[in-house]
């Protein structure tokens, strides 16, 4: 890539990465989108995260502010740049390669109505991360929480949540990627709006892409380019609930209380089904009992 093609996109694309004690991978995951514009959003990091970031590297522009969940600090930091194009990148993953946002750009380019575009991740051992995902419905969180897709892992009726058998290998329209690394267009965003901070940690990037698509832009997912992403490592999979919230706060939103309880009713057989390897799945069922969906959100 020419010196002047580069410069191009280093003045067409933002990046927003936001931190919660991302001591152990913030660094790799700065320095892979080093010479572009990087913002981090702290919410309240107390590891080291931002004397890291402030040491290694100083020319990232830092905002501080309390937590209020991953889609309020991706909101703060879009809020904060002007590009045509944000890349919002978690704190635990990193450009597998070093044109790889550029190649983003170039493929968001050849799609004018792309809103988002989502690269092909990988965990740090090599493997397929499949981050190609369906708009959650009563039925399809029935699949995934009552175990239902492990009986045809690639067949789309059971394992639609998941994308059951999506091709990883070629460039296709998705309902959503996930929100690990995303290319958002800022002329979507300018149309559709910012995040759902109702959102707090899961979701809110389905949400945004279902909005998204409502207003007749696109998600597309390429494997020309590559992030590699550690998965879970801030959360460690302490979240369920949130999780759990996640997908009940998107039906009820976009299909109505009746499709939301049945998916309550669901989540409430999925988390049983967990409980006696893992005692939060059974508090997670007592709190999903407690009360309808519009009540528990």
């Amino acid at each position: 890539m020419t010196t002047s093609r580069l410069r191009r996109r280093v003045d067409d694309v933002s990046v927003v990465v936001v931190t919660y004690d991302a001591l152990p991978w913030i660094d790799r995951c700065l320095a892979s989108v080093e010479g572009y514009e990087r913002v981090v959003v702290d919410n309240g990091s107390t590891d080291g995260t931002l004397d890291l970031v402030r040491e290694r590297h100083p020319e990232v522009r830092i905002v501080e502010r309390e937590n209020r969940g991953l889609a309020a600090g991706w909101n703060a930091g879009i809020a904060a740049t002007a590009h045509p194009f944000v890349f919002l990148l978690n704190a635990d993953a990193w450009l597998a390669e070093p044109g790889s946002l550029d190649t983003l750009v170039d493929v968001a380019e050849r799609h004018p109505r792309a809103a988002v575009v989502g690269p092909r991740l990988r965990f740090p051992d090599g493997r397929l991360q499949r981050s190609v995902r369906a708009f959650p419905t009563p039925w399809r969180i029935a699949t995934e929480y009552l175990f239902l897709r492990k009986l045809a892992p690639r067949s789309q009726a059971l394992n639609a949540f998941y994308a059951g058998g999506f091709d990883h290998a070629h460039e296709r329209h998705a309902d959503f990627v996930m929100g690990a690394a995303m290319l958002v267009r800022r002329a979507a965003i300018d149309e559709v709006g910012l995040l759902d901070e109702d959102f707090f940690l899961f979701s809110e990037e389905t949400d945004w892409c279902y909005r998204f698509a409502r207003a007749g832009w696109n998600v597309l997912f390429t494997p020309q380019a590559e992030v590699v992403h550690v998965s879970g490592a801030v959360h460690g999979g302490r979240m369920f609930r949130e999780n759990v919230r996640g997908l009940l706060r998107f039906v009820l939103k976009h299909q109505g209380p009746r499709a939301a309880e049945r998916a309550r009713r669901v989540l409430i057989a999925g988390c049983l089904l967990r409980a006696p390897r893992d005692r939060q799945f059974l508090d997670i069922a007592r709190w999903l009992r407690s009360g309808r969906a519009p009540e528990l959100l």
